[in-house]
């Protein structure tokens, strides 16, 4: 956290609660984390995104931080390499003096495009080193750099609401082992970090994404009449859970898993 966002976080803090914070949002060219890089924006922090492969959507993305007054700085990330995840680090506070929150958004998607119809097997190895893999890597990079920081900083990293009940089918059962497995590494990250980095967990159900809109009608109605509220969620939905984790309205929550399902699990 800034000088500002601690002295806030002391206070219980209220309003633009992320003014002057110095944030970054990993896989922020599109969806979830596109949100919640401009919703970070949108609370006053300068912000730093990553891509893997599309460039210009990213670039997009940070002109619209730009509009928003703050400043942002984009980066090439590749969560299955150890090298680029330890360069993101040392470019991300190079370009924006600090890290204060750090948010674990990126994944693989072996939903969508050709990565759905790879074999099994090597749709599992692409979210064991994507998403878990990477995203430990990640976190440990994070505290890294926090740990050198007098006021701390945050970490949010990204799971699934459904790993707390379950799903059948051979996709649910490989996210399930690995969105749960982020669940639980980041509640030990917690306790080790604290009390100088809160680390939570952002656990989306069925969200307006990619792999939404290429489902029929039929069975989009069907999965929104399963939902207490009734309808899908939204990347900004996800962005506001977001933004209060990253937040000094969270300060007394570390190790905690938000749901944002719509009441879909409970």
């Amino acid at each position: 956290m800034s000088d500002r966002t601690a002295a806030a976080s002391q206070s219980g803090g209220a309003g633009a609660a992320l003014a002057g914070a110095k944030v970054l949002v990993t896989g922020a060219s599109s969806g979830i984390g596109r949100a919640i890089a401009l919703a970070a924006a949108q609370a006053g922090a300068d912000v730093a995104i990553t891509y893997r492969s599309n460039e210009g959507e990213a670039r997009s993305a940070a002109a619209e931080i730009e509009d928003a007054g703050r400043r942002s700085h984009v980066f090439r990330l590749d969560l299955a390499d150890a090298a680029s995840i330890a360069d993101l680090a040392a470019d991300a506070r190079r370009a924006l003096g600090r890290i204060d929150v750090w948010i674990n958004n990126a994944g693989a998607d072996i939903l969508t495009g050709r990565a759905a119809k790879l074999p099994d097997a090597k749709k599992l190895d692409l979210l064991l080193s994507v998403d878990l893999r990477g995203t430990i890597l990640a976190s440990w990079e994070a505290v890294r750099l926090m740990r050198e920081q007098a006021t701390g900083g945050v970490i949010l990293n990204m799971s699934w609401d459904h790993v707390l009940v379950g799903m059948s089918g051979r996709n649910p059962e490989m996210f399930s082992a690995v969105k749960g497995g982020v669940m639980a590494f980041s509640k030990s990250l917690a306790r080790t970090v604290a009390p100088q980095i809160r680390v939570n967990v952002l656990a989306p159900g069925w969200i307006e994404t990619a792999f939404g809109g290429e489902l029929d009608a039929v069975r989009r109605r069907k999965i929104a009449r399963s939902i207490p509220l009734a309808r899908w969620g939204t990347p900004a939905d996800v962005a506001r859970a977001a933004m209060f984790l990253a937040s000094p309205d969270s300060a007394y929550l570390t190790g905690q898993t938000l749901l944002i399902g719509g009441g879909a699990v409970m």
